[in-house]
């Protein structure tokens, strides 16, 4: 990843808002999909009359497609278009995907239901799905205290077990060296806090070398 993983997003605010909301919708409804392919119960023949169906819509929507990654964009009001990504991706079914609230003081929350899509142990969220929403919430609590970076370091401590269904996240900044930012957070449900996470976020070199023709990038992934 470098400076080229960032493009500016071609069309007007408005041109833009209309994509959100057709691949959003898209996303969402394959989301959908995904949790009732899970769940369904139908007869065999019935699965397989969809599965054809499917097959089809998806040879419709990859006759344009990107080729790889979609990367990160900068719309011209400077919001960050990161749709590729895996917990916050607007484009992306895997994600749930997290809203998150970041203030300028160095913190993240978000409020979000988990449910059968990201299951560990039955009636549980997998631990690594845990790791990876609280590695983005560690970020943008470090990016939004105007010290973004990418994850050196991220230490987890699995308190107890996090039930699927609503839940909840919240991260801060501890302390910034240098380049180098601590963070903290956790993870909970009604309860209360299930994981713990500290993570150190660090400026990569080729960002580094930039600060010197450009302004502080705001956000890494």
């Amino acid at each position: 990843m470098d400076a080229d993983s960032y493009a500016r997003a071609a069309g007007s605010p408005e041109e833009l808002a209309e994509q959100d909301r057709v691949l959003g919708r898209l996303a969402q409804v394959t989301r959908e999909l995904m949790l009732a392919t899970m769940t369904t119960e139908v007869d065999h023949a019935e699965v397989a009359d969809v599965t054809a169906g499917l097959e089809a819509l998806t040879t419709r929507l990859m006759k344009q497609a990107t080729s790889g990654a979609l990367g990160i964009q900068v719309a011209e009001d400077g919001a960050v278009r990161a749709h590729g990504n895996s917990v916050v991706g607007h484009r992306n079914p895997m994600a749930p995907p997290l809203q998150i609230d970041r203030y300028p003081d160095g913190k993240a929350l978000s409020s979000f239901h988990l449910g059968p899509l990201y299951e560990g142990p039955p009636g549980l969220v997998h631990g690594g799905v845990c790791a990876m929403v609280l590695d983005q919430m560690l970020g943008e609590a470090a990016a939004a205290g105007g010290s973004p970076g990418m994850t050196g370091t991220l230490t987890v401590r699995y308190r107890r077990p996090t039930p699927l269904g609503d839940l909840s996240a919240e991260a801060w900044i501890d302390h910034v060296e240098g380049y180098k930012t601590t963070v903290q957070g956790h993870l909970a449900d009604a309860e209360g806090v299930t994981v713990e996470a500290e993570a150190v976020m660090i400026l990569p070199r080729w960002a580094r070398e930039a600060l010197d023709v450009r302004p502080r990038p705001t956000r890494f992934e």
